[in-house]
């Protein structure tokens, strides 16, 4: 299948628009694993479903040309950004006053209490990764493609053209980094 994707996006390169449908049949159960994985690590009450997100993913890396002929590791890279990008758009959108900012939900059928997500801590992550990247921008990467695409060590190396044993020293900084930089802006 990888080999697939690729001609696929090769065609999609050289001007053979009508092969979009067929990249979407064939990456679309990939996306939607991949959008359950970190719809999975989103506090509960979270309302942008994973179908929702991969639609919006596919949609924005086909209108923005970013489904090019660099191949089936550079897609799903670019696919876990742009999941990234719009689920902290969302928590913007949230966090907003005007739309009720941190508001409690009650589902009536059930009469439980369930809280919206922390849009505070979705930026708080956003924002810490703007700040590994500053510092370190190879551990941004990796921390991108573990997190938002749901790679293992094997594929982030190969990805990142790096060992798998510096990946493992890598992600173990840029995890101790993240909780510390989110545990600050948190607190503060």
């Amino acid at each position: 299948m990888d080999g697939e994707i690729t001609q696929i996006l090769n065609r999609i390169s050289a001007g053979e628009t009508s092969e979009r449908e067929r990249l979407w049949e064939v990456v679309y159960d990939e996306l939607r694993q991949m959008a359950r994985g970190l719809m999975a690590r989103i506090p509960s009450g979270q309302t942008l479903q994973a179908t929702a997100l991969v639609n919006e993913a596919y949609l924005r890396l086909v209108e923005s040309e970013l489904v090019t002929a660099k191949g089936r590791q550079y897609f799903f890279k670019s696919a876990g950004e742009a999941m990234r990008r719009i689920l902290v758009d969302q928590a913007r959108r949230k966090g907003r006053v005007k739309r009720g900012g941190n508001m409690v939900r009650v589902d009536i059928a059930d009469m439980t209490i369930a809280e919206e997500s922390d849009p505070e801590e979705i930026l708080a992550v956003h924002e810490a990764l703007k700040t590994l990247a500053d510092r370190d921008a190879g551990a941004c990467e990796l921390v991108k493609l573990k997190y938002f695409v749901g790679m293992t060590n094997r594929e982030a190396a190969e990805s990142l053209g790096m060992s798998e044993r510096s990946v493992n020293r890598n992600w173990t900084y840029a995890r101790a980094f993240l909780a510390d930089e989110i545990r600050q802006r948190l607190d503060s």
